[in-house]
């Protein structure tokens, strides 16, 4: 019975953190340069179904703040952007309760992130030999993992400590290489996240 129970519980969060996502190589163009996105904040939520003792399945949404940018030398160019994330999630867990103090998990999943240009665009932009920004959006397949610990502050309550990781491939019709210039194929955004988590049956 406490296992049939334990196996009927769900989890429900908010998160927030906030994201770093790595540039990626221009070739082709007058010099060196990287495109990319800016960091910014993310939030999202969840709903969790506790399945056995030490896995859960969790449905995920994330939003994320994530401006367009290309360098070159001393030059930046920028663009506002965002992008949305949704996925599902096999989680494995230690302890197999969520009511002990501290859990240590990890996940992974795959899902789908959305990436959107939402500033004005412009034929005199900056860098336009590298690359152009545009008012678009952009669906790439996704996978998602991440790492972290989970602390119980009262019954039903917890907070999540956690890094993950969201990786595509670079959204090119959103920030478009320049005639004969190519980028970098993978782009990962880290994100350290903290969420507030419920538990009810």
């Amino acid at each position: 019975a406490p296992a049939a129970a334990f196996a009927q519980k769900w989890e429900i969060g908010v998160d927030g953190g906030y994201s770093f996502l790595n540039n990626v190589n221009v070739t082709g163009g007058p010099s060196s340069a990287t495109a990319g996105f800016a960091p910014g904040f993310a939030a999202g939520a969840y709903l969790g179904e506790n399945l056995y003792r030490h896995i859960s399945g969790e449905v995920r949404y994330e939003y994320m703040k994530s401006d367009l940018r290309l360098t070159s030398g001393g030059q930046k160019a920028d663009f506002t952007g965002a992008a949305h994330a949704l996925h599902y999630d096999i989680v494995f867990h230690t302890n197999g309760g969520n009511e002990t103090p501290v859990q240590a998990f990890a996940s992974i999943g795959g899902g789908l992130k959305a990436f959107m240009g939402n500033g004005a665009e412009s034929a005199t932009q900056p860098l336009s030999d590298y690359g152009y920004f545009t008012k678009t959006s952009q669906v790439k397949p996704m996978v998602t993992g991440s790492a972290g610990i989970k602390v119980r502050v009262s019954s039903g309550v917890s907070l999540r400590f956690e890094v993950r990781d969201f990786a595509t491939q670079f959204p090119t019709n959103v920030l478009t290489p320049a005639p004969g210039v190519t980028y970098g194929k993978w782009l990962n955004d880290v994100v350290p996240m903290v969420s507030l988590a419920f538990t009810t049956k």
